[in-house]
């Protein structure tokens, strides 16, 4: 028996409608994917900080103690954020456009705080910079020695984020517009910039997630001492040693909020200056 087809019945399915398919399974399993490890534990936090109503939830996070940890985390989140996205630029730049002794030694060590555990991080802090500091300066139990371990450990996200966009940015408009007479500075900031802009913020995005989530490297150099050096993420373990988990919740959403806050805004500053605003959908 044969089996004829319908006259304007393709036997092989286009290659649009292939794509589309596997698109479509792409999303569903990046969907689940994301429902589970993210989604699932977010929502399951959420309901927890509102079991005994708004009302609860608003006096957890309102203590003297949870305002002082959710304020000293912001704040010196952002600092280390501008200080990095500075620092981190300028190194990036020294890695790929000048030659140095030793260029591969410093390449390596940027990748350290990746590798190093983060309470190992502190073990170091506080034996370089304690009571016995072999430098003669002591930062325990300091906000600027919070603010050294957070700086320790954001520095390589700009690095990593501007160095590849600096090795594939074109030198020849850089050689172009100093043939006409632009300065250094100008030439920097017309070309290069704009360039660079993009990967400088996304980079001090990711810097600022990990600062305002960091607990590890400020454990011991910090010295968790409420209202004074105590960040929420020290705050929130207090909590929970305590049995009040909807406290530690409560805090939790907070600091969740404001990080994804602060995250979408730098997203929404970089796709518009990068020119892309059709990027900026949500």
């Amino acid at each position: 028996m044969t089996v004829v087809p319908l006259a304007g019945t393709p036997l092989v399915p286009s290659a649009s409608s292939v794509r589309r398919r596997a698109g479509g399974i792409g999303v569903g399993i990046v969907t689940l994917w994301l429902s589970v490890i993210v989604l699932l534990p977010i929502a399951a936090l959420v309901v927890g900080s509102l079991g005994e109503g708004p009302a609860a939830f608003v006096e957890a996070i309102s203590t003297p103690s949870a305002v002082a940890a959710l304020a000293i985390t912001l704040a010196l989140a952002l600092i280390v954020t501008l200080v990095n996205a500075v620092m981190g630029t300028v190194i990036a730049w020294v890695l790929v456009r000048d030659r140095f002794p030793g260029k591969k030694v410093v390449d390596a060590l940027i990748d350290l705080p990746f590798a190093l555990p983060t309470i190992v991080a502190s073990v170091v802090l506080l034996a370089l910079y304690g009571p016995n500091s072999p430098v003669g300066i002591q930062l325990n139990n300091t906000k600027l020695g919070v603010l050294v371990a957070l700086a320790f450990v954001t520095l390589p996200f700009v690095v990593r984020s501007v160095q590849p966009v600096l090795i594939e940015a074109d030198r020849e408009v850089e050689e172009a517009a100093r043939s006409l007479g632009a300065g250094e500075w100008t030439t920097f900031r017309t070309v290069v910039w704009p360039t660079i802009r993009p990967a400088v913020i996304g980079g001090a995005g990711l810097a600022f997630a990990r600062a305002i989530g960091e607990y590890g490297s400020v454990t011991l150099i910090g010295g968790n001492i409420q209202r004074q050096t105590q960040v929420a993420s020290q705050y929130i373990q207090d909590q929970i040693e305590v049995d009040n988990r909807l406290g530690a919740a409560a805090v939790s959403v907070t600091l969740l909020a404001l990080s994804f806050a602060v995250l979408c805004a730098l997203r929404f500053l970089a796709n518009r200056r990068s020119g892309h605003p059709e990027e900026d959908t949500w």
